[in-house]
C-alpha cells in the first residue's frame, strides 16, 4: 500500500490561494494531488505530471471525474513546454516528491528492488529508454564505477564494477536477484542495517532515469514558471537530491555574492526567492506508520521577484 509522505505539510506549504494554479510534478498514485484539489475552490487548477505509465493511468481516471485537473505523461523537466501548450504562463506553486514510490518498489517486474527478484528494468517510464540490464550489458567498467560512485556514493564502486563486468562475461545480468548477489559478494564491508546492494541499486536507478539531471533542469526554469509569491516545495529522500535543492534555494535567497566590504544596497543583490521556514522532516508518528518517510526532508522557497 502506498502512503503519501508528508501529505499535510506539503499541501499546507504549497497552496497559498485556493483559486490558484498548481503543479504536482510527481503524481505517483495521486495522494498529494487529491489533497491539493481538496484545498482549491472551483476556480483552482492542478496539473499533474509523472513518467510512470501506471501513474498516468491513475491520473487519467482522476482527470475524467475532476475538471480542475489535467495531466501529462512525462518528466517534470518538460514542464515549461507543457504548460505553454496548456495556455498557462505561470503557476502559483510546484510540488516535487522525489525518488521512487512504494508501488514501484513493491512490483518485482519493475526491477527497482533487490528484495523482490524480477527483470532488471528500473525505468520509471517503461514505454521508452534503456533498461538497467541493457545498460549494464554494454557499459564500460569505468562508466559503471563512476555511476555507482557519483549517484550512489558507493565506496567500493570500482571493485563492484569489476565484478559486474566479470560476471556478465559468464552470463548476462538480467534479474535484480543476480545483480544483488554480485554486488553483495563484491562489497567487502557491509553497513549495519543496510543491504550491501542498496547504494548500487539507487545509483543505477537514478542514472537510468536521469533523476538528478531532470531536477536540475526544472530548477533552472522554476523562477520563470512561478508567479511572484509562488512557491516551490520539494521533498527529497537522499542526500544528493537534497544537496541540489538546498543549494539552489540558498543561492536564490542570497542573491548575487559580492566580495566582502563592497558597499551595495540589499536591493541590488537581486534576491529572487525567500526561504519559507526551515527544512522539515516527517514526524515520529508518520515514520511509525510509514518507514519510507524516515529519510524524507521537505524544503520550501517562495519567489519574491
Amino acid at each position: 500500500m502506498h502512503e503519501t509522505v508528508m501529505l499535510r505539510e506539503a499541501v499546507d506549504a504549497l497552496v497559498t490561494t485556493s483559486s490558484g494554479c498548481y503543479v504536482d510534478g510527481t503524481f505517483g498514485r495521486g495522494g498529494h494531488s487529491r489533497a491539493v484539489l481538496a484545498a482549491l475552490d472551483a476556480n483552482g487548477r492542478l496539473v499533474g505530471v509523472d513518467k510512470d505509465p501506471a501513474a498516468a493511468a491513475e491520473a487519467e481516471q482522476l482527470a475524467m471525474s475532476e475538471p480542475r485537473f489535467s495531466f501529462y505523461h512525462g518528466s517534470f523537466a518538460q514542464l515549461p513546454r507543457q504548460l505553454r501548450g496548456m495556455g498557462i504562463d505561470a503557476v502559483d506553486g510546484i510540488l516535487l516528491d522525489l525518488g521512487v514510490s512504494s508501488p514501484q518498489l513493491d512490483e518485482a517486474e519493475r526491477g527497482f528492488s533487490f528484495q523482490h527478484d524480477g527483470p532488471l528494468d528500473m525505468r520509471m517510464d517503461t514505454s521508452s529508454g534503456e533498461t538497467a540490464a541493457e545498460w549494464l550489458a554494454r557499459a564500460d567498467e569505468s562508466d559503471i564505477a563512476d555511476v555507482l560512485y557519483d549517484y550512489g556514493e558507493e565506496r567500493f564502486s570500482r571493485r563492484i564494477a569489476r565484478a559486474i563486468v566479470a560476471q556478465r562475461a559468464i552470463d548476462p545480468i538480467v534479474t535484480t536477484g543476480r545483480l544483488a548477489t554480485i554486488v553483495s559478494e563484491a562489497n567487502p564491508r557491509w553497513e549495519k542495517h543496510k543491504h550491501p546492494a542498496t547504494r548500487s541499486f539507487q545509483a543505477i536507478r537514478i542514472f537510468i532515469n536521469r533523476e538528478l539531471e531532470d531536477l536540475q533542469d526544472l530548477l533552472g526554469e522554476a523562477l520563470d514558471l512561478l508567479v511572484e509569491g509562488g512557491r516551490l516545495v520539494v521533498i527529497s529522500f537522499h542526500s544528493l537530491e537534497d544537496r541540489i535543492v538546498k543549494r539552489y534555494m540558498r543561492d536564490m535567497a542570497r542573491g548575487e555574492q559580492l566580495p566582502p566590504g563592497v558597499p551595495v544596497r540589499d536591493s541590488a543583490l537581486n534576491r529572487r526567492m525567500k526561504l519559507v521556514g526551515k527544512a522539515v522532516r516527517a514526524s515520529k508518528d508518520e515514520v511509525a506508520v510509514n518507514v519510507r518517510a524516515r529519510s524524507a526532508i521537505m524544503r520550501v522557497a517562495e519567489k519574491i521577484a
